[in-house]
């Protein structure tokens, strides 16, 4: 029975994002797998946390810069170590090669922060996510982390992409590891037992923040005139109180705060709309709505790693292809035309029951088809694997032995000259 230690940035939230959702269903399958499984974090408490040691997990806490790490990885002996993120693998994945040099390192992305913030600043820039640029101090730091890990889970056939042709990531380094689809609804609510729009999203994620303020400074405004009996329900956790003051009952921008069960406020939705300009990875929040056989509104960065066709949605087009349960909409909210495109989509998902089954039947179809991306070798073989062949693995990475060299290891050094000077 393999002992596996998951290292965690946070603690796993499913109800808050799908990033909780991707961590807990990495801990569940190596349940499933009969392996022991301790899950450790500096995280502080969270109050919407699953609870983990109800379903087998020990857990227990960790400091960030000390050398009590040590002791505590040394005692436990694992024989996979998994790091969610590469900041912490940057924080402990040195003491783990000192004290467990046998041990598995697995880094866990969730998604390409650097890919997510290069958007992102790229959008503050030029108004436009494609002039990212890619080769910045941040992505050599992820980069690095992903190189010096023997195995890294990615969510997206977009960013495996991305780390192969653009990077150089050898492709033994990569697993391809999609986001967990829950069970579809069945039967799904129908078009008239549904009414208004959602939009859901952690508060936190700087891409959804920034989609409230497009739906309530650009979008909503627009859609609420043509639409006037309709009303705009966001959630997501841990509003804080900018998100709050925006909640304004007489122009139907209602702010509800954290969504206790999403599965139910998707499929009572008559249509999801997610304007997002910048991202990364996989929007759960996309795959929970076609579950619900929701139709959905969003743009190029809400369908990619999605639909195959995510990537031929330019900056001009201000429609979906035909092969989106809805429609992909530009990320330029700013311009007349694009607001009128949002509305159009809008008015013909909420008040055409043809038009809304049309696109609620495709969802089922485009979910289908992302379901059927598996990766070649199932994670929990790969790493099995991987873990009975683990020199001969090492052996062919000559950059991963390059980077775990003496003279590259700052973050050993920074951490150890932290932990003395608190000392």
């Amino acid at each position: 029975m393999l002992n596996v230690v998951v290292i965690g940035y946070v603690w796993p939230e499913p109800n808050s994002s799908a990033a909780g959702q991707n961590m807990l269903s990495i801990i569940k399958r190596c349940l499933a797998a009969n392996f022991n499984v301790t899950f450790l974090t500096a995280a502080t408490d969270s109050e919407h946390k699953a609870d983990l040691e109800a379903i087998g997990v020990s857990v227990a806490p960790v400091a960030l810069n000390c050398s009590s790490f040590n002791t505590l990885i040394a005692q436990l002996s694992p024989d996979i170590v998994v790091f969610d993120r590469y900041m912490t693998e940057e924080q402990f994945s040195w003491r783990v090669k000192e004290v467990c040099p046998d041990a598995l390192r697995i880094l866990n992305t969730e998604d390409l922060h650097s890919l997510r913030q290069a958007r992102h600043e790229a959008v503050k820039q030029h108004g436009d996510a494609r002039l990212a640029h890619l080769n910045s101090e941040l992505a050599q730091r992820e980069v690095a982390a992903i190189i010096r890990s023997d195995l890294t889970l990615v969510i997206s056939k977009h960013e495996m992409a991305l780390l192969t042709e653009h990077y150089g990531v050898p492709a033994s380094q990569l697993q391809y590891h999609p986001l967990a689809v829950g069970k579809s609804i069945t039967p799904a609510p129908s078009f008239e037992e549904r009414s208004h729009f959602v939009h859901i999203g952690n508060f936190r994620h700087a891409p959804n923040w920034d989609a409230v303020l497009q739906l309530k400074q650009h979008l909503w405004p627009s859609i609420k005139k043509a639409l006037p009996h309709a009303e705009l329900h966001i959630y997501g956790a841990y509003p804080p109180k900018k998100a709050t003051q925006l909640h304004n009952q007489k122009q139907g921008f209602l702010v509800k705060g954290w969504a206790q069960d999403v599965e139910t406020v998707m499929a009572n939705a008559k249509v999801l709309i997610a304007p997002l300009r910048f991202g990364a990875g996989i929007k759960g929040k996309l795959l929970d709505a076609m579950r619900c056989a929701t139709p959905s509104i969003t743009t190029w960065i809400g369908a990619e790693g999605i639909a195959s066709s995510a990537n031929s949605i330019t900056r001009d087009e201000n429609t979906d292809d035909g092969q989106w349960p809805g429609a992909l909409c530009s990320t330029d909210t700013c311009d007349a035309e694009v607001v009128q495109a949002y509305v159009d989509n809008a008015v013909a998902l909420y008040n055409d029951e043809n038009t809304w089954n049309a696109a609620s039947k495709m969802s089922v179809r485009v979910l289908n088809a992302f379901e059927n991306l598996q990766p070649d070798v199932p994670f929990i073989e790969r790493i099995s694997d991987l873990q009975q062949t683990l020199d001969s693995h090492r052996g062919r990475l000559f950059m991963q032995s390059l980077l775990w060299h003496q003279t590259l290891a700052a973050s050993k050094y920074m951490s150890q000259w932290i932990e003395a000077k608190n000392k």
